[in-house]
């Protein structure tokens, strides 16, 4: 078989060679390639692993001979999905692999901001001592209040360590999510995302990406947010309007931002939206790599194998999503 696989730099050395191991050729491409190129590169493909490059209906519909769509992470908002079910193309994502990961990526940004790491780190890089005085005063995360906007598997891990572990008051705002699952997993349910925002001194995005979700905090969000609350971004960067995050921050309606995921990626130290946040004392930024640690990415080769195993022995291939729109497949797919 012909697999195409893009996004070649982020590496997955077990999948790679188990695959030309078995005979089947092999193709990588590079991130960023244009829908052209990938489309010409598709042309014969059986199957189509995934990252970040956008799978639009015109790569789809160039190839004929697709049997399936592995998108090799959890997002599935970069594939277009109607296209794929149209044709009969089954789409699978590893959703389970870093779900504890992320959240502890998420965790350290917070915990960081709130004890001033960063502004501590560089005054201690300039001059090498920093005194008791009130521009290094951090916060507590005990007895604050953590707000968590989407309480699906990461949200939950986050849950976990904000109030079991931490002993933070934990709220959540999830319109998919009943209030015993949330309680259960140790969350208070909001009704509003305003009302999550009022109440919040950290607010932690784990939402999936959607039409509905787009730049869900915006203008508005900031400013039912408490003064000098946090930010904290690890799911997808476009669930916040950027412009008004900026603007939050020079206002000092924020408090503080980590970010590892962004509208437009990669990131740049000039020319990109987000440059001038590079150097703020109460900004971490990380490219998009909570992901990535020796575990989780073992986890994720060996899942996505798996499913192209699957594809290739002409099985079933198996959905273990919650996300609805995998779960509208009706060929190709078993659900776990």
């Amino acid at each position: 078989m012909k697999i195409v696989r893009t996004d070649r730099e982020l590496q997955m050395p077990l999948v790679d060679a188990r695959l030309v191991e078995m005979g089947h050729d092999l193709v990588l491409l590079p991130d960023g390639i244009a829908e052209a190129d990938l489309a010409a590169a598709v042309a014969g493909a059986d199957i189509l692993l995934m990252c970040y490059t956008p799978v639009t209906r015109a790569v789809i519909e160039a190839a004929p001979h697709l049997r399936g769509i592995v998108k090799y992470g959890v997002g599935i908002d970069a594939i277009d999905i109607p296209a794929a079910m149209e044709r009969g193309v089954a789409v699978v994502n590893i959703p389970e692999y870093a779900e504890e990961t992320v959240a502890e990526g998420a965790f350290a940004l917070m915990i960081a901001l709130a004890k001033r790491l960063p502004a501590l780190g560089d005054q201690m890089a300039r001059t090498g001592w920093a005194w008791p005085e009130p521009q290094w005063l951090g916060r507590d995360i005990a007895g604050a209040t953590v707000g968590i906007v989407g309480l699906g598997r990461i949200g939950q891990s986050m849950a976990r360590m904000a109030g079991a572990g931490f002993r933070a008051r934990v709220i959540a705002y999830d319109p998919n999510v009943d209030a015993g699952t949330m309680r259960a997993a140790g969350a208070e349910k909001m009704d509003g995302l305003h009302a999550l925002l009022a109440q919040s001194d950290y607010v932690t995005l784990h939402a999936t990406l959607t039409p509905a979700t787009r730049h869900m905090i915006g203008a508005t969000e900031f400013a039912a947010m408490k003064p000098g609350a946090v930010l904290i971004n690890t799911s997808r960067g476009a669930l916040v309007d950027e412009a008004a995050l900026i603007a939050a921050l020079d206002k000092g309606q924020l408090g503080g931002a980590g970010l590892d995921v962004f509208g437009a990626e990669p990131l740049a130290l000039e020319g990109h939206p987000l440059s001038p946040l590079f150097g703020r004392p109460n900004v971490i930024l990380t490219p998009h790599l909570t992901f990535y640690t020796e575990q989780a990415m073992a986890r994720l080769e060996r899942e996505t194998l798996d499913r192209c195993l699957e594809l290739i022995e002409g099985r079933p291939v198996t959905v273990k999503s919650r996300d609805p729109r995998l779960r509208a497949q009706r060929r190709g797919v078993i659900f776990a």
